[in-house]
């Protein structure tokens, strides 16, 4: 096989001859015959390829010729769709393969046909706008092939009409449901059954991996090969999905549709539908109990707050009280049946998300400005993942810009229990340091300074108006992002776009439209942004993106590294600020022509002896401390 890849990616080889301008690059030939000697051997195989290495062909060929079953797993729905819509037909028309490929989603992606019909009759709101969005859905269901939620462009993604149209893992009937034979979920799944590959993202692999859903519990045993792109994510998303969850969302809802239920085909059940009101009435009463404004804390705290302990008590009364009136009911309604499997599983989580005595795990909470959720988080998935990953002969290989940090996979290796994976380093093609400048600007004060967003407005407006826009601007707090937002227009001129005022799509839409905006962004932004040439060559990165001190999991990692007698800064927290550090950095050289300045507002790169790890990091640009010469660099840039 290993002959069959070069050949595709020699100098007259498939791919050159169909696709318009491409030439293998060393790095890429490189990472593409490890890729196939993993395929070939059915091992697991880490592979850092730098931005411009063509990682996606690397893969994408050896993985179509292999003749095996593949799963892919990208990051984000929209990296699924470039993968699926894009690069596998363009790389299969090259090869001439006749390979059977099939895309797969989340079920919140796909038109759940029996809630649509259920919604549309009895609409639970009076808001025009659902409404509206209702009967446009209703248009669509009837001309859809797929079902897939993507296809409606016109309606907002946020649409409130969306959630009642489509089905969670919890309040899908399965088969129980009355239009299970038209489901386009299972149509989905059952393609992705017989296909030879098939593109999903990590969520999804992940939630049915750990629950067990209908999906992977069959989709994985078939497979030969795995292969994460994005691979950098895995630690955390992995370890949300092996812990445990539940939200006031869940429970709210399960209240919302046995309301439904009484006023419509169990009218002789008002016992059914004043518990389920109790209980709701009860779960946004717990929810009143923290502030408006979103926030992260420790459970195991704030679980010991008497009146936290008492609203959690009636909850969990009023869950135990519901639960028996339910179990009265079964066998009439094939919904009722399902809310009592849920609301059992509900109780269960419940009770072990208050059993905060539990070691080995992290437990906190999130609230949204209407719910909160409680989590149980494993600190460690190495050996839970090592299971995964060796428990059978199959390839498994993990890819992405940023999975190295001071030159190593130590880190990475460690957090996935991947000791026994081979691994492979491959630095960008890119000239940086003809290409790139860093700026790490003099003078600046310390970045928990109050006089910190003066002196990076001082400093961002003389860069942005010498680039004439083309900047993103990367913050690590919301709070700093919104204080920059009111006061950024009023030194410029030019467009300036701020994450939250409308959808990431839209943003970058209008960025690259607008040509000379600065867009203003915080964590979505940092990564799978991919904005090439001339319309982006300024990224100004406000500090070291360290986790937040406060933020729950890293503190319980940290007291755990410290248990141990190891240094959680170095063994936890600089690792992880160095990965996405690198990412932000990766928006800025998209491709061999693309030029332009790095800027990162932090003194701490070069005062504190942890900054030479960062810079070891980052790709070799030439770097500056004098603003003048970064401005000259922006001003020389053809505009």
């Amino acid at each position: 096989m290993l002959k069959k890849v070069q050949q595709a990616f020699a100098e007259q080889g498939a791919l050159s001859k169909t696709i318009a301008g491409f030439k293998a690059r060393e790095p890429q030939k490189l990472m593409a015959a490890s890729v196939t000697k993993s395929i070939e051997n059915g091992n697991a195989l880490l592979v850092e390829a730098g931005t411009g290495t063509g990682k996606t062909y690397a893969y994408l060929v050896p993985a179509l010729l292999s003749g095996k079953k593949v799963i892919l797993s990208t990051g984000t729905k929209n990296l699924q769709e470039q993968l699926y819509f894009r690069d596998l037909p363009t790389v299969l028309k090259a090869l001439a393969l006749p390979v059977d490929t099939s895309l797969l989603k989340g079920r919140s992606n796909y038109l759940c046909l029996f809630r649509l019909d259920q919604h549309y009759q009895h609409v639970p709101t009076a808001d025009a706008a659902v409404i509206n969005d209702l009967s446009l859905i209703k248009k669509w269901s009837n001309e859809t092939q797929s079902g897939d939620i993507g296809e409606l462009t016109y309606i907002a993604e946020d649409s409130k009409a969306l959630p009642l149209v489509t089905s969670t893992a919890d309040n899908c009937l399965g088969k129980d449901c009355p239009s299970y034979e038209d489901c386009y979920l299972l149509r989905a799944r059952k393609k992705a059954m017989q296909a030879d590959l098939v593109v999903v993202n990590h969520h999804l692999f992940f939630a049915d991996m750990a629950l067990k859903d209908t999906g992977f519990g069959e989709l994985l045993p078939n497979m030969d090969v795995v292969i994460f792109d994005e691979a950098h994510q895995i630690p955390d998303i992995a370890s949300e999905y092996f812990g445990e969850t539940l939200s006031s969302r869940t429970l709210l809802e399960l209240c919302k549709e046995l309301e439904l239920i009484c006023k419509t085909e169990l009218r002789d059940h008002p016992q059914l539908s004043k518990t389920a009101d109790k209980l709701a009435t009860l779960v946004r009463d717990w929810r009143l109990l923290w502030s408006d404004e979103p926030e992260r804390g420790n459970w195991r705290d704030s679980s010991k707050r008497p009146e936290v302990q008492l609203a959690l008590t009636r909850v969990s009364e009023a869950m135990g009280m519901l639960y028996q009136v339910l179990k009265g009911s079964l066998g009439r309604n094939e919904v009722v049946d399902h809310c009592f499997e849920r609301l059992a599983l509900a109780k269960t989580q419940l009770e072990k998300l208050q059993d905060v005595s539990k070691t080995g795990v992290s437990f906190w909470y999130e609230t949204t400005r209407q719910h909160i959720s409680l989590h149980l988080t494993p600190l460690s998935i190495a050996d839970k993942f090592r299971e995964l990953v060796f428990a059978e002969k199959r390839s498994w290989i993990f890819t992405s810009a940023t999975l190295s940090v001071d030159q190593g996979f130590a880190h990475y290796i460690e957090q996935m229990g991947l000791q026994q994976a081979d691994t492979l380093l491959l630095d960008s093609p890119f000239d940086y340091a003809q290409q790139a400048m860093l700026l790490v600007p003099r003078y600046l004060p310390e970045p928990n300074d109050a006089r910190m967003g003066k002196a990076l407005l001082k400093l961002a407006v003389p860069l942005i108006e010498a680039n004439q826009g083309r900047c993103f601007f990367l913050f690590t707090s919301h709070r700093m992002l919104q204080w920059m937002a009111n006061e950024l227009p009023q030194h410029l001129s030019l467009p300036v776009l701020v994450q939250g005022s409308t959808s990431k799509r839209l943003l970058l839409e209008q960025f690259v439209e607008t040509k000379h905006a600065v867009l203003l962004g915080t964590g979505s932004f940092w990564e799978g942004v991919d904005v090439r040439g001339d319309t982006l060559s300024c990224v100004i990165i406000d500090k070291l993106p360290f986790a937040s001190p406060d933020d729950p999991l890293l503190q319980a990692r940290n007291e755990d590294c410290q248990m141990k007698g190891l240094d959680p800064f170095a063994l936890v927290q600089l690792p992880q600020a160095v990965i996405t550090l690198k990412q932000g950095v990766g928006r800025l050289i998209r491709d061999v022509s693309d030029r332009g300045v790095l800027v990162i507002c932090d003194n701490r790169l070069v005062t504190r002896p942890y900054g030479s790890v960062f810079l070891k990091s980052l790709p070799p640009m030439r770097r500056s401390r004098d603003l003048q010469a970064a401005v000259k660099f922006l001003q020389d840039l053809p505009k």
